[in-house]
């Protein structure tokens, strides 16, 4: 007899895939097809996941792996559903629980490409596909619950007519593991559900209440630590207390990826350097322990994100960087780390307004110095960095977006892809409008021009000498070869032709 769940997690394919492994490639699941039949976009981006007979998937997103391990450790049937394979699960469902990291494509870097494409997103067009199932619909009418999360979940907020045409009968803002298992309670009692769940600093969950994944995580990703302590105006992340996991807790979840076969993963952190610190001060001895502990158990590793002037400060103060990277590429297996980081905005006086701690412990008004030493360190240690900037912030003048541009032009030298995104109202700023393309000036234009040059040079020479080696990976480097050969010349066009663009 086939086995069925009270409880199905699921999302679309944007997200319930390994992007070939290399995570980086998602950011093409933000955009349209360009260039290429979505066909082939989307094999590119997104390709399906290999699951078991019962359609769980060999990897799943990480967040949704920790709701899953929640309701297995409180007693509940619950299981990650691949979306090919919910049919055979949806008829026995109490409920189906959506995640998405971009439910409605609002988020940076989907508003940015569908701002300036107008074009909509695979992501969106992806959701909006899945939600619409039929299937589904059958389901809710039988009486199954639905109920979204995730770090997106905002966004129904926006999209109200969403929740009244999908049938949301709840929806969990915050980090969920302890929430998720009330909600599953009550609907396993028939009692009425709140329409929306708010968790806040003081309800978040324990390092000791935050449970251990039980299935692999999408490219082995593995979070080391919760919440940030710079306090930039437009994170939510800094509304989240901090909370460090024990080495013991990181080696349990590396142990589940490995036992599944994974061995390349991501250590997990708004900030990775800032595992064990004091402060915004990083430490050497826990970063090299946990650098340490990774590496025993993965061949390659990346980091999710890193801020700049840790990485300045870790590298001048200890020479961490060079250590760390000692250990990282101590074999054969790792030839480059990559990692994203947040530039934000080349202006000292934009930098002042919204993230004053953005450079500590240096000067804001050192912050585009900062900004280039981080890059030129971590070019010197073979770390890729995709290094993420905000256009259109409620404060933004537009000598600032000069002096950003000035600074795109001083990180030509340094290896890194370069990601300019549309404002979009979070943390602090949820009250107010984001950005959207009838604001661009020429500017903005004059920015994304130089990014996109510096972004096809430097994306030349990643694919050649570091990204996508070996001959598993041929079909997808030329298809990303063939991308930028036709992206070029789009360019080029528009550049040939930039005032009649601008009036569109």
């Amino acid at each position: 007899m086939e086995e069925h769940f009270d409880f199905i997690l699921t999302t679309d394919r944007c997200l319930m895939t390994n992007h070939h492994g290399k995570e980086f490639l998602g950011f093409l699941g933000t955009g349209p097809a360009i260039g290429i039949p979505e066909s082939v976009w989307k094999w590119l981006a997104c390709p399906k996941m290999k699951t078991d007979e019962l359609g769980r998937p060999h990897q799943a997103p990480y967040g949704m792996r920790k709701i899953e391990a929640a309701l297995i450790d409180a007693g509940f049937k619950a299981a990650i559903i691949d979306p090919d394979h919910l049919n055979k699960h949806l008829p026995y469902a109490k409920a189906l629980m959506f995640s998405h990291h971009d439910y409605f494509a609002f988020g940076p870097p989907s508003s940015t490409w569908w701002g300036i494409t107008r074009r909509e997103p695979v992501n969106y067009k992806s959701f909006m596909q899945l939600v619409n199932r039929p299937e589904i619909k059958k389901e809710k009418e039988r009486g199954m619950k639905i109920i979204a999360g995730g770090p997106s979940v905002w966004q129904w907020l926006w999209r109200e007519d969403m929740i009244e045409k999908v049938g949301v009968d709840a929806l969990i803002d915050g980090e969920g593991e302890k929430a998720v298992v009330k909600l599953a309670q009550m609907i396993i009692d028939n009692d009425p559900l709140p329409k929306y769940v708010y968790i806040g600093a003081d309800e978040a969950p324990s390092v000791d209440e935050i449970p251990e994944i039980k299935g692999a995580s999408v490219n082995g990703l593995i979070e080391v630590m919760r919440g940030c302590a710079r306090s930039c105006r437009f994170c939510s992340v800094t509304l989240r207390p901090t909370r460090y996991y024990p080495l013991e807790k990181i080696e349990k979840e590396l142990m589940v990826n490995v036992k599944n076969g994974v061995r390349h993963g991501v250590i997990h952190s708004d900030d990775v350097l800032f595992y064990g610190a004091v402060g915004i001060y990083p430490r050497p001895e826990p970063l090299i322990k946990l650098h340490k502990l990774v590496k025993k158990y993965y061949k390659t590793i990346a980091w999710s994100h890193a801020s700049l002037a840790a990485i300045r400060y870790s590298e001048e103060k200890y020479g961490l960087i060079s250590k760390l990277m000692e250990i990282v590429y101590e074999d054969e297996n790792q030839r480059y780390l990559g990692v994203e980081v947040g530039i934000e905005t080349g202006s000292v006086r934009l930098a002042k307004e919204i993230m004053p701690a953005k450079s500590a412990p240096y000067k804001v008004d050192e912050y585009p110095e900062t900004v280039e030493q981080a890059f030129k360190i971590m070019h010197e240690n073979r770390i890729i960095p995709a290094g993420t900037m905000i256009v259109g912030l409620p404060e933004e003048t537009e000598d600032d977006v000069y002096k950003t541009i000035e600074l795109v032009d001083n990180l030509r030298p340094y290896r890194s892809i370069l990601v300019p995104m549309f404002f979009v109202p979070m943390g602090y700023f949820k009250n107010k409008d984001w950005f959207t393309r009838i604001k661009l000036t020429e500017a903005h234009i004059e920015l994304y021009r130089k990014v996109f040059w510096h972004d096809v040079y430097w994306a030349e020479d990643i694919i050649n000498n570091f990204y996508m080696k070996g001959p598993l990976y041929y079909p997808v480097r030329m298809t990303l070869k063939i991308f930028l050969r036709v992206a070029k010349r789009m360019m080029k066009k528009v550049e040939a032709n930039l005032e009649s663009y601008l009036k569109k």
